[in-house]
Formats: C-alpha cells, sequence, structure tokens
C-alpha cells in the first residue's frame, strides 16, 4: 500500500477543521497510520520548504506553517497520494473545484487550509521530515476486505 503525508495547517486548526479533514479521508475509506499535533518549530519549516528557499515568499511560507499548531498526518491505502491530491483540491482555493477540502475551506491561496504531498517522491521525503519509523503503525483494519479486492 502506499503512503502520504498530509498536514493540516495552523489556519486549519484554528478554524476546528483538523477532524472534517480525518474524517474525509476516513470516509473515502484511508487508513491513518500516523499523527501528530504540534507547533513546528523554524528549522523544521525551513526544511521541509527546502524546494522554495531562494523564492520571495519562502520567508512568509516559513512564517505562517510556524504560527500556530498543524497536524501531521500519513495516511495509507491504494492510489492515496493521487486521491489525497484530488480531496485538497487546487493550491489556489479560488480554482480548487467545489467539494474539495480547499474548495470547501479555503479562500485565500495564503490560508489554504492543509498541504499534501504532489509526488510518491514527495510523500517519502514528507514523511521522513516529520516521522520516525517507529511511529507510524502498521495494522489491519476489518474494514479493509469491504474498501479493497
Amino acid at each position: 500500500m502506499e503512503r502520504t503525508f498530509v498536514m493540516v495547517k495552523p489556519d486549519g486548526v484554528q478554524r476546528g477543521l483538523v477532524g472534517e479533514i480525518i474524517a474525509r479521508f476516513e470516509r473515502r475509506g484511508y487508513k491513518l497510520v500516523g499523527l501528530k499535533l504540534f507547533t513546528m518549530p523554524t528549522a523544521l519549516a525551513e526544511t521541509h520548504y527546502g524546494e522554495h528557499r531562494n523564492k520571495a515568499f519562502f520567508k512568509g511560507l516559513v512564517d505562517f506553517i510556524t504560527s500556530g499548531p498543524v497536524a501531521a498526518m500519513v495516511w495509507e491505502g491504494k492510489n492515496v497520494v493521487a486521491a489525497a491530491r484530488e480531496m485538497l483540491g487546487a493550491t489556489d482555493p479560488q480554482k480548487a473545484l467545489p467539494g474539495t477540502i480547499r474548495g470547501t475551506y479555503g479562500i485565500d491561496i495564503g490560508r489554504n487550509v492543509a498541504h499534501g504531498s504532489d509526488s510518491e517522491a514527495s510523500a517519502v521525503r514528507e514523511i521522513g521530515i516529520f516521522f520516525e519509523e517507529a511511529e507510524l503503525l502498521s495494522y489491519n483494519r476489518a474494514i479493509d476486505t469491504w474498501i479493497y479486492e
């Protein structure tokens, strides 16, 4: 099974959307295998957003993501990386389809509620940044036989 990283950003945590976002993934059939609620240290934020280090908006990204608690999650399931991106919607909430998480709850690109890995390689990298292997669970659910052939 594939794994992906999803993070509810400070705006989503402050707005009380963590449970709603978790519920959407659970209702879709994906399995939560890692979860942390914490305020991100600056060094961790700089590592996470490292690909944007030389861009004008880098400091703003780091300042925002460290401004309050985030909920970091690892989800597992068939095709979960692509499905999570679809469920989140476009990065710019104004371009996100209605019914997606960002299309439902976001208004401004700088406050778009959640982050999700954009590829399998990014998922591996991001999971490794936020979680140690021992923090990720492997377990069977009785409902899995109703979700997967």
